[in-house]
């Protein structure tokens, strides 16, 4: 990232720690909006399976049908660019890899201290695949279980052995939204509060990985058809060049105008470099032609 930004800008505290919290980033009463309109699928919930996900927590996903208002959070205009200046040197475009609530209920344990890009095998070379927005729905204190964060560790190679004292945790409240980097180790913390904290996870990732929450099947044409073209395209309605995710040749943006006829011509999507060195193979066979193999 670039160092042109102050020293306390988000993507320099980014950069640095692995983790920042943005405060002021929407209106609270935005967010509370968004926290009653998803009470009912917060109480229709089951909590999880798993010590990882958590027995006393409850999380689902498809936000941006259950709750249009999340529409908001996933194209906010401070995020999206902030994920996209992360991702996008490794990437032709970034992709929505989940949408996700979260409710901590009172006596759930503290998470595991992980790296949400362990999920994709693989050496990572200080890549970062991921980049993630906690959008706290209520008050988020050490008390209730508030995201810990270990400084730094985005910069190390393993993901284990991180002591409890030195964890940071992000105490934030609804409108402001806390950022990490896939290589972050953090982990929710443990609720010792009489009450649950909720909050939403909205996730980016390199386009070409596969996403945790497998946006074709949770947004199908018919569904993302109501869509803005581009939160179509973050979810998934956009080919990756070269010619990545496409549907008999053609970009699945087409999908969303109509059925795609049983047969049509597969176009090239090529990056540029990649279409300038094409152009001129192709450009030096026919001047071969031209003179006849002389």
């Amino acid at each position: 990232m670039s160092m042109a930004f102050s020293p306390d800008s988000a993507p320099v505290r980014l950069d640095r720690d692995g983790y920042c919290v943005v405060r002021h980033a929407m209106p609270p009463g935005v967010i509370h909006g968004i926290d009653a309109m998803l009470a009912a699928d917060f109480a229709a919930t089951p909590f999880c399976h798993g010590d990882f996900f958590g027995e006393q927590t409850k999380r689902f996903g498809r936000l941006l049908s259950r709750c249009p208002g999340t529409r908001a959070l996933v194209m906010h205009d401070l995020a999206l660019p902030l994920a996209e200046s992360v991702l996008l040197p490794a990437c032709d475009r970034i992709a929505l890899n989940l949408t996700q609530a979260i409710e901590i209920h009172p006596g759930a344990l503290a998470q595991i201290p992980h790296r949400d890009q362990d999920l994709w095998p693989g050496p990572k070379n200080g890549r970062q695949f991921q980049v993630n927005i906690m959008w706290p729905l209520e008050p988020f204190t050490r008390e209730n279980g508030a995201t810990r964060f270990w400084p730094g560790s985005h910069l190390a190679t393993e993901a284990t052995g991180h002591r409890e004292e030195d964890a940071v945790h992000a105490e934030c409240g609804p409108g402001d939204m806390i950022v990490w980097l896939g290589g972050t180790v953090h982990g929710a913390g443990a609720n010792r509060s009489d009450a649950p904290r909720r909050g939403i996870v909205v996730s980016y990732c390199l386009g070409w990985l596969k996403p945790f929450e497998l946006q074709w099947l949770v947004y199908p044409p018919e569904v993302a058809r109501a869509f803005d073209p581009a939160l179509a395209a973050l979810v998934g309605y956009a080919q990756h060049r070269p010619n990545l995710g496409n549907v008999e040749g053609r970009c699945p943006s087409e999908l969303l105008a109509g059925a795609v006829p049983d047969h049509v011509a597969a176009a090239d999507a090529l990056l540029p470099e990649q279409a300038e060195g094409l152009a001129a193979y192709v450009a030096g066979q026919r001047a071969d032609e031209g003179h006849g193999g002389d």
